[in-house]
């Protein structure tokens, strides 16, 4: 049992995901026991048991559909004699087995601006663990994100350390300039990392497309990254904007691809580059 929950708090930790299927009743004679435990990570790889034989194979099928839903399920297993002749199993009873997600995405923002503040009580309100990244102290203060799970100071040339990067991990990169984001980015797309999203206009997004292209990057690579980032709400404030951010990532984790009537990225009026920090 200990084991499962490790592995567990591990994989959310790393921005993975997984299913926990837990036996909740039992009646007659089953190899499972009451509370009996199996996890599903997202590769489809195990740790614990509910009994073996086939249900167990069963159960396997259920937790990958429960990752792909990301809703939880309950199933009723009953093993007559026939089951039991073909697995080899000495019993007869029936359980109930609960299969549940686990592993809400964890979000990493990269600047620590205006956007940044609006968009964190907007993910914490969604139970999305985010963090909160800038190179400049003033402005990467706990006192600014009491919603965060973590805020950290940073030198942005060297920032993935530490960061989840797997398949439930999500970069939001909305820092300070365009040098500034072309240096996050760069490193973001050698990750593994579920959702990367780049704000700027479509010129800033090409002109940064340009360079890193010069430097190795593919087109596999980029065509990873959102950019520019957030539904074309015609978003003006960073409120508006930190809206728009949210629903693409809700669109992203449910699997849609939404994408609204084409507008221009509304660059011109983020004030996440300004000189002070907002109260």
């Amino acid at each position: 049992m200990y084991e499962i929950f490790t592995e567990a708090a591990r994989l959310i930790a790393e921005g993975r995901r997984g299913a926990l299927a837990t036996i909740i009743g039992v009646t007659g004679s089953t190899p499972g026991k009451e509370s009996a435990k199996l996890l599903v990570r997202d590769d489809g790889s195990t740790v614990g048991t509910v009994g073996g034989g086939c249900t167990e194979s069963d159960i396997w099928r259920l937790a990958m559909e429960v990752l792909a839903t990301e809703r939880p399920v309950r199933e009723r297993f009953r093993l007559t004699a026939a089951t039991a002749a073909e697995t080899g199993l000495l019993c007869g009873g029936e359980f109930e087995v609960y299969i549940e997600p686990i592993g809400n995405p964890t979000v990493t923002i990269f600047g620590a601006g205006h956007i940044a503040q609006a968009l964190v009580p907007l993910l914490s309100s969604l139970e999305y663990r985010t963090t909160v990244i800038d190179d400049r102290e003033t402005f990467a203060h706990p006192d600014r994100f009491p919603l965060a799970s973590d805020v950290r100071v940073r030198d942005l040339g060297a920032c993935m350390d530490g960061v989840p990067q797997g398949p439930n991990s999500y970069l939001i990169i909305v820092t300070r300039g365009h040098q500034h984001d072309e240096t996050v980015l760069e490193q973001a797309i050698a990750t593994t990392a579920g959702y990367i999203g780049l704000i700027g206009s479509r010129g800033k997004i090409g002109a940064i497309f340009k360079n890193l292209r010069r430097r190795g990057a593919t087109e596999e690579h980029l065509e990873r990254v959102h950019a520019p980032i957030g539904l074309p709400l015609g978003s003006k404030s960073p409120e508006e904007i930190a809206i728009s951010i949210a629903a693409e990532l809700i669109a992203h984790r449910r699997g849609r691809s939404l994408r609204l009537a084409e507008e221009p990225s509304p660059e011109s009026a983020q004030p996440q580059n300004g000189p002070t920090p907002r109260a």
